[in-house]
């Protein structure tokens, strides 16, 4: 890879040197990107993986992502705002940009009369990482309405794939990692505006009586399991009253860890390991991240 100094100088306004990522991370913690990139076009992603075939960190929204206290060795990929966006392409597909937050396409479509995203206001993520992780909730998921996807691969190609060449799968899908995700497209199923609106009023209300609200978190910490929600498993396994420092779990819903002030990305991390080894003693059931954890180990 060049030198920092070298990289700088091709996209000067689109790096930067050390840049805490604390701010782009729902819990708030993190240390530093050695170096982070916002590319606001194609073309910069592209002549920069052509010119630098390092592995790439790619983040995301940070709604589901714990950085560690050391901060991200190399270089840490972050679209910029450039990617955000939705544009109708035919009358029933529309293209959407991988950093468009998941609650805005579900605005988009109440204000347009498109059934099937209102899920998404209910969501705090963004729509590549969605399709990454096949995110959904209350019995619909984002790959439900998915037509197809454009990426760029680690030698900058761009590649366009359709729905039937992904296996999706619960909050996943076969797509390889370093696969960067640069818009989507999916089919609009017109609707209803008044019952879209209803529809996506209730599911906001449902996630608001069940689930923590204006807290530092990032959301369901581990995956169900086949037969058993992960909630379920933690408080079956006594596990609510954990701690690690401020690290603490929400007492309204259990899978949801919480930064209840000056906790460390460590502390997170150790209260997670925790939690697993005694649902596993208890129950013999060993629970899956669904959140990410990049970044240097101490």
């Amino acid at each position: 890879m060049k030198n920092n100094s070298s990289i700088n100088n091709d996209y000067k306004e689109n790096f930067s040197i050390n840049e805490s990522l604390s701010r782009y991370s729902w819990f708030n913690l993190g240390g530093p990107a050695e170096i982070l990139f916002k590319p606001d076009n194609i073309n910069q992603i592209s002549s920069f993986l052509k010119n630098n075939k390092e592995k790439l960190n790619i983040l995301g929204a940070g709604s589901n992502t714990l950085i560690r206290d050391k901060g991200v060795k190399g270089v840490t990929l972050k679209l910029s705002p450039k990617f955000s966006y939705i544009e109708w392409l035919e009358k029933d597909v529309i293209k959407v940009g991988a950093a468009t937050l998941d609650k805005k396409l579900s605005e988009f479509g109440v204000k347009n009369s498109i059934q099937g995203f209102e899920f998404l206001s209910c969501i705090p993520g963004s729509i590549g990482g969605g399709i990454k992780m096949n995110c959904g909730c209350y019995g619909e998921n984002i790959s439900d309405n998915l037509l197809s996807v454009e990426v760029i691969d680690m030698e900058g190609n761009i590649k366009h794939i359709n729905k039937n060449q992904i296996r999706f799968s619960y909050r996943n899908c076969d797509l390889p990692e370093e696969f960067l995700i640069l818009s989507v497209k999916f089919k609009a199923k017109k609707g209803n505006s008044k019952t879209i609106q209803n529809k996506k009023i209730d599911l906001l209300d449902r996630k608001k009586k069940s689930q923590p609200q204006r807290v530092k978190t990032c959301g369901s910490t581990f995956k169900n399991s086949e037969k058993d929600k992960a909630w379920e498993l933690i408080k079956k396994s006594n596990c609510e009253k954990l701690s690690v420092g401020d690290a603490i779990i929400s007492d309204k819903h259990c899978n949801f860890f919480i930064n209840n002030g000056n906790a460390k990305t460590h502390q997170i991390e150790e209260l997670i390991l925790k939690v697993r080894e005694t649902v596993y003693q208890k129950t013999g059931i060993k629970l899956d991240l669904e959140i990410k954890i990049i970044g240097e180990k101490w």
